[in-house]
């Protein structure tokens, strides 16, 4: 699959002529097929200098209502694909809960001309304090150029404008950059929309589940199944290059760690270990993997140099170590052990020696996967009965819990560290479905998959080819 576009520079221009510096396209997410395209001129009309921003550190952000307009097509027959792009766009910001799309009926101006600044009093009469328009034109070797820009209502200035060129067939591509980019602009953080999760499909009767690893779009798009159900597949976890992920598999013998390239489908072991492997983890550079070997009636952790194949020993206990995760800077490990009788949560250097305790709370702690941002650890915590998905400070403080219920389990954060996704198991003759909820504790809904599901991992944003 070709997923590569054409942008144009980093940074857009906003009111009055002044760098906004929100949209960042050198971020590596806006991928190149031909001669890049410029920003777009800023069309105000008003003061400069619009301001239009919230804080998301503020405790409960109230959604900031915008108006997305369907995009202009250049010809009638690419009318469906701009109304798909804006549709997309509308969908993104509503579901991450920090934005709330305005009804089209409520609309007063028609936008016929995104050459032409807004009126924003008519979009002030509705109460929307961000506007959204956009325009797809095909080009003459068949990609289609899709414009957006996007105003602050109130403040009276554009804030961001800019051009992409793509394959009609990458129109998904567009929007989640798109939405990116609004939501990097209104928020001051960057996004998550341009972004694949991994997960266990799983059909078929609970006593006979089929499980197969698929990937799909952040927003539960375009599922692609990676393996055909012939083995169980646990775990699976995404490289930092977004192209590769590492997992366990049930094959012939003793489950293995395996690697597998989601473009090309090629797949080797980690490793060639006496015993059962399992729980990898990918290092931040993508140079090595971190896992768990079992060892009789314990396991400890070790990692594989994936350059020289040369596997370091890290812990040795007489308990059960798994589940490590490297904090983003690779100093340090965060993983689970019940060396002190049961299931808790230890931080140690990445390469090995005395391991803290962070997690004291009641019951036990599993499953520890540090935040992008290097601020939080996020655990599944079961006690009384109940499966919680909460998040801490490296040090153990400020523990916070996000959500609970019968069985929650298997945290993973978005790329910017604002989001977690999970999957909940209701039990009974159902079976688990994912879910995503804020770190705030807001808004918590379910992800759309073909069938059940579990074992989410989220991609990085995806990269330059």
């Amino acid at each position: 699959m070709n997923n590569r576009f054409c942008a144009g520079p980093s940074g857009s221009i906003g009111a009055g002529g002044r760098k906004a510096g929100a949209l960042q396209l050198s971020r590596r997410h806006a991928l190149a097929l031909g001669a890049a395209a410029g920003t777009l001129a800023a069309l105000d009309g008003g003061p400069a200098g619009a301001v239009l921003r919230f804080d998301l550190n503020q405790g409960n952000v109230q959604p900031v209502p915008i108006a997305l307009p369907d995009f202009l097509a250049g010809t009638p027959p690419d009318g469906e694909l701009a109304r798909g792009i804006s549709q997309i766009i509308t969908a993104n910001l509503k579901r991450s809960g920090l934005f709330a799309p305005i009804d089209p009926a409520a609309f007063i101006e028609k936008i016929v001309n995104t050459d032409v600044a807004p009126r924003y009093a008519d979009w002030r009469a509705i109460n929307a304090q961000a506007l959204v328009t956009g325009r797809v034109t095909r080009q003459p070797d068949g990609r289609i150029k899709t414009e957006f820009r996007l105003y602050d209502v109130f403040g009276g200035g554009q804030l961001v404008g800019n051009q992409y060129f793509a394959a009609p067939e990458n129109f998904r591509r567009i929007a989640h950059i798109i939405s990116d980019a609004i939501y990097e602009r209104l928020t001051g953080e960057a996004g998550y929309f341009d972004s694949r999760v991994v997960f266990v499909d799983e059909t078929g009767p609970k006593e006979r589940r089929i499980k197969r690893l698929a990937i799909m779009d952040q927003d539960g798009a375009g599922v692609r199944y990676l393996t055909n159900g012939a083995d169980l597949v646990l775990t699976p976890r995404f490289s930092p290059s977004s192209q590769e992920i590492t997992y366990m598999s049930f094959g012939q013998g003793d489950p293995r760690v395996y690697l597998l390239n989601t473009e090309t489908q090629q797949r080797e072991v980690v490793g060639n270990f006496p015993n059962m492997s399992f729980s990898p983890r990918f290092s931040p550079d993508s140079q090595r993997v971190i896992m768990s070997l079992q060892q009789g009636g314990n396991s400890n952790l070790f990692v594989m140099d994936l350059r020289s194949r040369a596997a370091t020993r890290l812990t040795d206990t007489p308990s059960i170590d798994t589940a490590p995760c490297y904090s983003p800077d690779s100093t340090r490990i965060c993983f689970e052990s019940d060396r002190g009788g049961k299931p808790q949560i230890y931080v140690m250097a990445a390469t090995g020696g005395p391991a803290q305790r962070i997690s004291f709370g009641e019951g036990s702690y599993s499953t520890p996967v540090w935040s992008p941002r290097g601020d939080t650890i996020a655990f599944t915590k079961q006690a009384q009965g109940k499966f919680a998905i909460g998040i801490m400070r490296p040090d153990g403080q400020n523990e916070r819990i996000l959500t609970e219920g019968y069985h929650n389990e298997g945290p993973t954060f978005a790329p910017n560290g604002r989001v977690l996704m999970f999957f909940r198991d209701p039990g009974g003759n159902s079976g688990p479905a994912l879910f995503s909820v804020d770190i705030t504790g807001r808004n918590e809904q379910r992800v759309p998959t073909p069938s059940f599901a579990s074992d989410p991992a989220w991609s990085p944003l995806l990269v330059l080819a």
